[in-house]
């Protein structure tokens, strides 16, 4: 790299944590600080990103950020929060973020989503802090706009401070329970061996400056060397997002991370098929700093350097998908540039088997994560792609024979066309969220409903276990057939099945039981504690059955295994009793019997 192109490009900050724990208001005031501080239009509208330069900052943040000690020039902060966000930031074989924070609330601590946080930061190896958010909501708070934490916690009441410790050091816990050892970022020599902790406001702004000042550091401290790019060489980048742009038609909004893109530019942009090779028609950023997520207008520009989000206008844009790499050709071999945006590509092929769920996500960051969701509960995936439901997929999903797959699972996408009526005519069943593990909890909520029916159906066709004995002086009828007063020892007895004997010296079967009534009224079935008159097609009492006896169901040894392999924890404790008796007798002249 020659000394002229060398450059120092601004970190990338990425935003992750629990619905609800502030991700979008903690972006919100970190830029609306910046702009209350800074000059007017100190701060760069970037699309899909804000980037902070390092002397705006330096206003946030006060005494904690002295502009000469760093050279690095700032911080870019993507500004789409999420941790299925980040998961499509790529770059190099790992998250495009150079740093994320992590939002908790202090109040709630670890929630599911924040746990998916961390496992992504933890596979991606993606150094971060955390900001423990909401300190104004601690009782008896006294908040001091935009001030330092330890500035404004020396100014709360004992008790206060109490109460924010409690909450601090439990949060604390909690992260060295999942494996990443923390403490209040001012307690830290070593950032690279414990997390920082920044205690915050989102509301008030009150522990910002600290978390610009601990972001700044680490980032000059650590990531120096990596921040270095050339300017002048090809730009290399990654889809954020595919849009229609009034005039242009169909856009990219991209970061880019290295190098720089130019008007006129022949760029490779990854699909799910072949990449696409188009020319630069435009380069697009916001005209003026507007609010996040606001309409926005756009003015072209000539040129974008790395670190910056742009939209790119070029031909044939419809088939790339977000999360996929974006290379600018220029003078390099066209074939090797194809080659590195499909390698990239490839690392997130997903596992597939002959049989399982279709999976259908809004990114291939997504796509990996939902991947990995389903690995770890050892849910087998059909087919996996990125994109909106579609007919294609429901076909796909209907070839299942398993209804517990024969389902389609769409992360942060929905239905086009006639998919939703086509799923309904083929009984596929289809679930959408836009949060990981809720969509994960529906599909194995689903399941469940599938097996305790399947085994619902199950047990209304298995003959089951049952012990009861004939009471005394309660004949009613002595044959064709016998009807006598019982009383059920253990499990439970049903109409047409049959009756064994199995005392004396080899089993006896003495009949079929073909009905039971309760207080005069015909039942289907009876339980264990019941006491019931049943007619016995087959036997005369005082010849095959008398007054006393103890009598059995006799279960066929396909039954007993199904029982017992199967449904062993879905029968009353009774009815395991009975079965478990009724096999060790079986098994006194056959050891395999029912195995």
């Amino acid at each position: 790299m020659s000394e002229q192109n060398y450059q120092l490009r601004t970190p990338i900050v990425a935003v992750l944590g629990h619905v609800d724990h502030g991700k979008t208001s903690l972006l919100d005031r970190i830029r609306g600080s910046a702009v209350i501080e800074g000059e007017a239009g100190a701060i760069t509208q970037h699309i899909g990103a804000t980037e902070v330069p390092l002397g705006t900052v330096s206003d946030v943040a006060g005494d904690l950020v002295t502009p000469d000690e760093f050279d690095l020039p700032g911080l870019l902060f993507i500004d789409t929060p999420g941790h299925h966000s980040f998961s499509t930031l790529r770059a190099r074989g790992g998250s495009l973020a150079d740093i994320a924070i992590l939002v908790v609330d202090v109040n709630d601590g670890c929630q599911p989503q924040t746990l998916e946080a961390l496992e992504i930061l933890r596979r991606t190896e993606t150094p971060f802090v955390v900001a423990a958010n909401k300190i104004d909501t601690v009782a008896g708070w006294r908040a001091e706009e935009n001030a330092p934490i330890q500035e404004t916690y020396e100014g709360q009441s004992d008790r206060t401070r109490q109460f924010l410790d409690e909450a601090l050091y439990e949060l604390i816990g909690e992260l060295s329970d999942e494996g990443f050892p923390a403490d209040l970022y001012w307690r830290l020599q070593d950032f690279r061996q414990t997390i920082g902790v920044v205690p915050v406001s989102a509301e008030t702004g009150e522990g910002v400056p600290d978390l610009l000042a601990v972001l700044m550091g680490l980032s000059q401290r650590y990531m120096r060397e990596a921040m270095a790019v050339d300017v002048s060489g090809p730009g290399a980048g990654t889809v954020l997002e595919v849009t229609d742009e009034r005039g242009f038609g169909t856009t990219i909004d991209a970061v880019m991370y290295d190098g720089t893109i130019r008007e006129g530019d022949t760029i490779v942009v990854g699909t799910a098929g072949e990449p696409i090779v188009a020319e630069v028609r435009a380069l697009l950023k916001p005209r003026e700093l507007t609010e996040f997520r606001a309409e926005r207008a756009f003015e072209t520009v000539t040129e974008v350097a790395a670190a910056a989000g742009v939209k790119i206008a070029a031909a044939d844009l419809a088939d790339a998908i977000a999360g996929a790499p974006v290379r600018v050709l220029r003078n390099r071999d066209r074939a090797t540039v194809i080659e590195e945006v499909n390698a990239a590509l490839a690392e997130f092929d997903v596992e597939t088997d002959d049989e399982g769920v279709v999976v259908k996500a809004d990114t291939l960051g997504s796509l990996e994560a939902m991947a990995n969701a389903l690995d770890e509960l050892e849910i087998p995936i059909l087919r996996a792609d990125v994109g909106n439901i579609a007919r294609r997929d429901v076909s796909i999903a209907s070839t299942v024979d398993d209804p517990r797959h024969r389902v389609i699972l769409g992360f942060n996408v929905s239905m086009r066309g006639d998919a939703e009526q086509d799923a309904d005519d083929a009984n596929v069943e289809v679930f959408t969220h836009d949060v990981i593990y809720r969509l994960v909890e529906e599909y194995e909520a689903y399941v469940e409903e599938i097996d305790a029916a399947q085994q619902e159906s199950v047990l209304e066709n298995v003959i089951r276990p049952a012990r009861f004995t004939i009471l005394v002086d309660h004949v009613f009828r002595q044959n064709d057939p016998a009807v006598v007063g019982v009383e059920i020892l253990d499990g439970t007895i049903r109409r047409n099945v049959p009756v064994v004997d199995l005392d004396g010296g080899e089993d006896r079967v003495v009949g079929m039981l073909k009905g039971i009534q309760s207080a005069g009224e015909d039942v289907d079935e009876a339980r264990a504690g019941e006491q019931v008159s049943v007619a016995i097609d087959g036997p005369t009492v005082g010849r095959q059955i008398d007054e006393g006896d103890t009598l059995w169901i006799d279960l066929p040894e396909t039954h007993a295994k199904v029982l017992e392999q199967e449904l062993f924890e879905e029968i009353p404790p009774d009815e395991r009793d009975a079965l478990q008796m009724y096999l060790e007798h079986k098994r006194t002249e056959d050891p395999f019997w029912g195995k």
